[in-house]
C-alpha cells in the first residue's frame, strides 16, 4: 500500500529482502568467476564465460517483466530466492563428481538467469508501493541497496575465498537466499489477476510486442535513452567487469592470494562509488534534470582516464591499484546517477499496467551490451599484453563523444517531464 508520508512497511520489507538476497548473490558472482580466472589464467576464457552468463539474464528479463505484470510480484521473489538456494545446494553436491570449471560456468548462467527474472518483479513493485512524489528516492534506495551488496559481497567474499576457499561462500549465500525468501513471504503487494487470452506463449509474444510498440511508437524517447544506457554498459561497465580482475590478478605483480583479496577490496571501493551515486540521486532528486545526463556521461568517461594513467605511468603496484579503483569508483558514481534518473523517467512515462514488461524490455536492451563488451574485452586483454592502459583511453574517448552527441535526446526527455 502506498503512503503519502513516506515509505510503506511492505516497501521496506522489499528493501530488506533485497539487502539479504543481493548480498548472497554478489559473493557468488565474485567468487565463481574469480575461481575460473585463477584456475585457467585466461582472460579470453574469463571474458567469454562472463559474457555467456549474461545471455540467460538478458533472455529472461523480458519474460520476467511479462510474469511480473501477470503474477503476484511477491510470489515471484519468494520462489526465485528458494530456487537460487536450491541451485547452490545442487552445485555443492555435484562439485565432487563432475569437472568444476564447466559446472561453474553452467551455475553462473543459471544464477544470472534467475536474477534476470527476479529484478523486473522488484522494479515493477516500486511504483505500486511508493507514490510518485517519492519515486526517485525509492529508486535511489533500491540502487543504494544493490551497491551496498556490491561493496560488501566482494570484500567479504575476497577474504573468505583467499583464506578458506569456495565452500564457506556457498554456505553463506545459501543462507542468505533462504532468509530472504522467508522474509518476502510477509510482503503484501496489491495485485489484480489479468485474464489471459490464448496460451502463455501467444500472451507473452503479445506482451513483448505491446512493450516494444510502446517504446518505439508511443514513447520513442524510451528506446533512445535505453541505447545510451547500453553504450555506457558496452564501453565502461564491461571494461570494469573484465579489466579490473584481469589487471589485478595478472598484471600488477601481486601473489595470487594477495591479488584475490585486493580484487575483493577493489570491488568494494568501486561499489562505494555506486552507493555515493545512489545517495546523491536521492538527495538531489528534486534538482536533477534530464538535460544534466550528458554531462554525467562525459564525467564518467573522463574518470576512466585515471585508470589508464595509473597503469601506464605508475610503477608501484599498490599506487597503480589505488588510482585504478578510484577512477572506476568515480565512473560508477556518475553512472549510477544517470541510470537512476533513466529508470525513474521510464517508470513515470509508462502506464502502471505496462511497467513490468516495459522496464524489463528497457533493461534487456541495456544489458545486451554486457555480453558483447565482456567477449570483446576478454579478447582485447588477451592480445594487448602489458599495454593494459589502452582500453581505458579508448573507452574514455568514445563515451565522451556519446555524451556530446546525446544532448538532444535528453532535451526531449526534459520537455516530456516538464
Amino acid at each position: 500500500m502506498k503512503s503519502d508520508r513516506g515509505f510503506s512497511k511492505d516497501f521496506l520489507l522489499v528493501v530488506i529482502g533485497q539487502i539479504i538476497s543481493l548480498f548472497g548473490n554478489q559473493i557468488l558472482r565474485y567468487a565463481l568467476p574469480l575461481y575460473l580466472l585463477n584456475q585457467t589464467g585466461s582472460s579470453a576464457l574469463f571474458g567469454t564465460i562472463s559474457a555467456c552468463a549474461f545471455i540467460p539474464m538478458i533472455v529472461l528479463f523480458p519474460v520476467g517483466g511479462i510474469i511480473a505484470d501477470r503474477v503476484n510480484k511477491r510470489n515471484i521473489m519468494v520462489m526465485l530466492d528458494f530456487a537460487t538456494a536450491a541451485l547452490i545446494v545442487l552445485f555443492y553436491v555435484m562439485a565432487g563428481t563432475v569437472d568444476i570449471v564447466p559446472l561453474m560456468a553452467v551455475t553462473m548462467m543459471v544464477l544470472y538467469g534467475i536474477q534476470g527474472a527476479y529484478q523486473p518483479a522488484v522494479k515493477a513493485s516500486v511504483p505500486i508501493l511508493v507514490d510518485t512524489g517519492h519515486l526517485m528516492q525509492a529508486n535511489s534506495l533500491i540502487d543504494v541497496i544493490s551497491s551496498l551488496a556490491n561493496m560488501a559481497g566482494p570484500v567479504i567474499g575476497g577474504i573468505l575465498f583467499s583464506v578458506v576457499g569456495l565452500v564457506p561462500i556457498l554456505y553463506v549465500s545459501t543462507g542468505c537466499f533462504l532468509l530472504s525468501a522467508i522474509m518476502e513471504i510477509f510482503i503484501h503487494i496489491p495485485f489484480e489477476k489479468k485474464q489471459a487470452g490464448g496460451n502463455i506463449f501467444v500472451t507473452g509474444f503479445g506482451d513483448l510486442k505491446d512493450s516494444f510498440q510502446f517504446m518505439f511508437q508511443r514513447q520513442p524517447v524510451l528506446w533512445k535513452i535505453s541505447f545510451v544506457y547500453a553504450f555506457q554498459n558496452l564501453f565502461l561497465s564491461s571494461l570494469v567487469l573484465i579489466g579490473v580482475p584481469v589487471i589485478i590478478t595478472q598484471h600488477l605483480g601481486f601473489s595470487i592470494n594477495t591479488a584475490n583479496r585486493l580484487y575483493g577490496y577493489a570491488q568494494g571501493v568501486i561499489a562505494a562509488g555506486s552507493i555515493a551515486g545512489g545517495l546523491l540521486a536521492g538527495i538531489l532528486s528534486k534538482k536533477l534534470k534530464p538535460k544534466a545526463i550528458p554531462a554525467l556521461i562525459t564525467g564518467a568517461a573522463v574518470s576512466m582516464l585515471l585508470g589508464g594513467i595509473a597503469l601506464q605511468f605508475l610503477r608501484t603496484p599498490v599506487k597503480a591499484w589505488l588510482l585504478l579503483i578510484i577512477g572506476c569508483g568515480l565512473m560508477l558514481m556518475l553512472s549510477s546517477l544517470f541510470q537512476i534518473q533513466i529508470m525513474s523517467y521510464v517508470q513515470i512515462l509508462t502506464p502502471n499496467d505496462m511497467i513490468g514488461k516495459v522496464i524489463s524490455c528497457v533493461i534487456c536492451v541495456c544489458m545486451c551490451a554486457n555480453p558483447v563488451g565482456g567477449f570483446i574485452y576478454g579478447i582485447v586483454f588477451e592480445k594487448i599484453g602489458d599495454r593494459v592502459y589502452l582500453p581505458f583511453y579508448a573507452a574514455a574517448v568514445i563515451v565522451t563523444g556519446i555524451g556530446v552527441l546525446t544532448r538532444g535526446i535528453f532535451r526531449e526527455v526534459d520537455r516530456k517531464m516538464a
